[in-house]
């Protein structure tokens, strides 16, 4: 929640009220919401899976956990590429669901304080799929990952998670954050603990899950900086598309006629034709927005709306 007294205006934690916070997750519909569902109902299918295996003893894998989790081997992922993608929404062990989730809800709410909900799923995508490159690369480019290569696989949304605090933290690196033992702190000095945390870890125990947490901290570093500066991926991943078919009188010509009709049957004409042509961009809006309208168009509707 947003806190008044706090110098840095940012965030705090207060007493929870979980009914009032369930109810309104609920009743939202967002990018966050929706992750937050997907990692869980992903999580649910897998320890039901695991309460199958173990009800009939069976002493072999979980088939879906293996096929859902990106491999550092790269002939087996040459067959399972999809990987790359499921592994970031993949969980085993409900702790680590859990607080990756508590963190994305973190700073998912910040994040969509100041950026969009299309942009929280870009960061979240592309920050894992730079933790998988990151895992893959690792493995098989360090010699002492030589013996563990074909054996490793990575899960969990951690890079992703990760990915989305460090682009918020460097997009609005003073946000005051109030927490619990800590204070008032700067939101960048959370993001940097948590780096350097995954940086002393790598020799300690899952050394290709910290790699992983990395590749996202660094896709979410870069990308905030280009948020910053007004950058939009809306540009490099912009197809071309087909121009609607939609047809209207063009501003100029409207523009260019005399402002009386000459007759009743004229002016009711002309407004006729002018109620269809802000009904068709009015419908442009609705599909794509107030940005993809034409100069022309908004002038149109600016001038006819007084």
């Amino acid at each position: 929640m947003t806190n008044p007294n706090n110098p840095y205006g940012g965030f705090r934690f207060g007493r929870p009220n979980f009914g009032g916070t369930m109810k309104g997750f609920f009743s939202q519909k967002s990018v966050l919401n929706y992750l937050i569902v997907i990692n869980v109902a992903v999580w649910i299918m897998v320890a039901f899976s695991n309460l199958f295996l173990w009800l009939y003893k069976s002493p072999g894998p979980n088939l879906l956990v293996k096929w859902l989790s990106v491999p550092a081997d790269l002939s087996v992922l040459a067959h399972r590429p999809w990987t790359v993608v499921t592994y970031m929404l993949l969980h085993e062990r409900f702790w680590h669901l859990f607080f990756n989730m508590w963190m994305l809800w973190f700073g998912g709410r910040i994040f969509t304080q100041f950026l969009s909900d299309k942009q929280l799923a870009w960061t979240y995508g592309l920050g894992g799929l730079t933790g998988a490159l990151f895992f893959v690369l690792a493995y098989n480019v360090f010699p002492v990952f030589e013996t563990a290569r074909y054996a490793a696989v990575a899960l969990g949304a951690s890079a992703s998670v990760l990915a989305v605090l460090v682009a918020a933290a460097t997009y609005k690196p003073d946000y005051g954050l109030n927490l619990m033992f800590f204070g008032q702190l700067k939101f960048k000095w959370l993001a940097i603990a948590l780096v350097v945390i995954d940086l002393l870890s790598i020799s300690a125990e899952n050394p290709g899950g910290h790699i992983a947490h990395l590749g996202g901290a660094l896709f979410g570093f870069v990308y905030g900086l280009l948020l910053r500066n007004d950058f939009s991926l809306k540009g490099i991943f912009n197809f071309p598309k087909r121009k609607p078919k939609m047809e209207y009188t063009p501003y100029e010509e409207i523009h260019d006629e005399p402002e009386v009709p000459r007759s009743d049957e004229e002016y009711n004409r002309q407004k006729a034709e002018k109620e269809r042509n802000i009904d068709v961009i009015l419908d442009k809006i609705a599909k794509s927005g107030y940005g993809s309208l034409t100069q022309e168009e908004k002038e149109y509707l600016f001038k006819n709306s007084r």
